[in-house]
C-alpha cells in the first residue's frame, strides 16, 4: 500500500505484471513440457535431439510470452515453433550433407520411373485419410492446422494420420526394396 498523495512508480506496476507473466509461463511450462518432449521423442527418434528442440521452442516462446501468453491457445504456438525448428534442423542437415558429398553421376532415369511407380503404389495402399494427410503435410508443406481444417479433423489427428502414413510408406518401400535383392 502507498501513502495518500504518493505516486506509485510505473516500475512497480510493470514488475507486478512481469511477475504474473513469469508465473503464468512457469505454469504453462510445467503443464506442457512432458507432452512436448514425448511428442518430439516420437518425431526425432532421439531423446537428446528432442530435449534440445523442446528447450529451444520454450526459449522462443518465452521471448515472445508477452504476446503469446495472451493467445487463446499458446500450446499451438509452442508446437508449431518446435516443429518448425525440427524442419529447419533437417533442412540444414540435408544442405550440409549435400555440400560434403561429391557430385553423383546422372541418375538412372529408368530406375527413377520404377521408384516413382513404387511410391505411387505405396500411396494407393494407404487409407484415403492417411494419403491426404501425408500429401498435405509433407508434399504441399501445409501446417497441421491448415491440413486439419481441410480434412475436417483436429491438427493433432492430421499429424497422427501423416505419421501413420509415413510408417506404412517406409514399411512398404523397405518391403519393395528387400524383395528385389
Amino acid at each position: 500500500m502507498t501513502e495518500p498523495g504518493t505516486r506509485v512508480s510505473e516500475d512497480v506496476v510493470g514488475e507486478e505484471t512481469k511477475a504474473e507473466g513469469i508465473h503464468r509461463f512457469e505454469a504453462f511450462f510445467d503443464a506442457e513440457r512432458r507432452r512436448l518432449y514425448g511428442t518430439l521423442c516420437l518425431v526425432t527418434e532421439n531423446r537428446a535431439e528432442a530435449e534440445e528442440l523442446m528447450q529451444e521452442a520454450f526459449l522462443r516462446l518465452w521471448e515472445r510470452w508477452h504476446t503469446v501468453g495472451t493467445l487463446d491457445d499458446p500450446t499451438a504456438y509452442l508446437y508449431r515453433t518446435a516443429f518448425n525448428l525440427f524442419r529447419n534442423r533437417i533442412r540444414r542437415t540435408v544442405r550440409a550433407a549435400r555440400r560434403m558429398l561429391r557430385p553423383q553421376p546422372p541418375a538412372d532415369e529408368f530406375a527413377a520411373v520404377d521408384e516413382r511407380e513404387d511410391l505411387l503404389a505405396a500411396l494407393r495402399a494407404l487409407s484415403p485419410r492417411q494419403r491426404a494427410a501425408v500429401v498435405l503435410l509433407d508434399l504441399m508443406d501445409y501446417t497441421s492446422e491448415a491440413a486439419g481444417q481441410l480434412l475436417a479433423v483436429r491438427p493433432a489427428t492430421a499429424r497422427a494420420l501423416a505419421f501413420q502414413a509415413r510408417q506404412a510408406l517406409r514399411a512398404s518401400m523397405k518391403h519393395e526394396g528387400g524383395g528385389d535383392e
